[in-house]
């Protein structure tokens, strides 16, 4: 199981690119793709297609390859195979025919994503990509909302909008998420915004929907409740500061969750102001506010 990179080609390994090189057959996702990063490391190799319409037939075949004494590798399209990709299968299926499976660790998106989204506290949970249709994606979204841990998420360019809007209906526009869009690619982006801003934030730029996502999500907070003392700085720093600038710095200085902190501030914004003026404009308001 090699991993391969994402984007930025220095990122294949020197022990990935010498199996790559040495085993007799290399099955991967997409043999035109593989094609042209074997020819940026002069890499030879029989090249075959296990994708998802396949994997079941191309195990049989690889297993007969394996007990004729063959050694094969697989790849993914990029990153490490098997991860919301095809490759699950076929390693149960070797495995289950008594061949060893061996790792030749590497990139992974959701583990960079991760190692970029400054979670101090907790686990994660690893959920791949979500339902395409909106009303699936929903009720997927609606069982986690009470996961304590960071949830990973991959998603396509024409879903991204859709998918974000239902996180921030369902989980609550508190939490905040790192969007991680085209990792070690030439258009690399890396932002962190509570959810509810999320939606703006890819409407700011057309070219924010392009390319591959991974999605970081906070964890649900613990009881939901904020202590007496967090609730009162948050309060004396909104008297002077924009909305997400006030959370930030309370967060810091109490402790307490930000994604508490920036529910509790919405809730009393709304209460502190006439009913004309909804959650979305003071949102917008904050978002107006702030600085650079």
């Amino acid at each position: 199981m090699v991993a391969t990179p994402l984007g930025n080609l220095q990122d294949l390994s020197p022990r990935a690119r010498a199996v790559l090189a040495a085993v007799d057959v290399v099955a991967a996702e997409d043999t035109r793709h593989s094609q042209h990063l074997f020819a940026a490391f002069g890499i030879a190799a029989r090249l075959v297609a296990v994708h998802q319409h396949n994997e079941q037939q191309a195990a049989g075949r690889i297993v007969d390859w394996l007990a004729a004494g063959r050694q094969v590798a697989l790849i993914t399209d990029a990153g490490t195979p098997a991860i919301s990709d095809p490759g699950a299968r076929l390693v149960a299926r070797v495995r289950g025919a008594g061949h060893p499976v061996v790792p030749v660790p590497g990139a992974c998106a959701a583990v960079a994503a991760l190692s970029v989204a400054g979670i101090a506290e907790g686990g994660f949970r690893f959920i791949g990509f979500l339902p395409a249709r909106s009303a699936a994606r929903r009720a997927a979204l609606a069982k986690l909302a009470g996961e304590h841990d960071a949830l990973v998420f991959y998603e396509a360019p024409h879903r991204v909008a859709a998918c974000v809007a239902d996180m921030a209906e369902i989980l609550g526009g508190g939490r905040e998420v790192l969007v991680a869009r085209e990792l070690t690619k030439l258009h690399e982006e890396i932002a962190a915004m509570p959810l509810a801003e999320a939606g703006a934030w890819f409407a700011a730029d057309a070219h924010r929907e392009r390319g591959e996502f991974a999605l970081v999500v906070h964890g649900a907070a613990g009881n939901g409740e904020l202590d007496a003392g967090a609730a009162r700085t948050l309060r004396l720093l909104l008297a002077e500061l924009p909305l997400r600038t006030a959370v930030r710095l309370a967060a810091e200085i109490t402790g307490a969750p930000r994604n508490g902190l920036y529910s509790h501030a919405l809730e009393h914004s709304q209460c502190d102001n006439p009913p004309s003026k909804s959650a979305h404009d003071i949102q917008q308001q904050s978002h107006r506010k702030r600085h650079p």
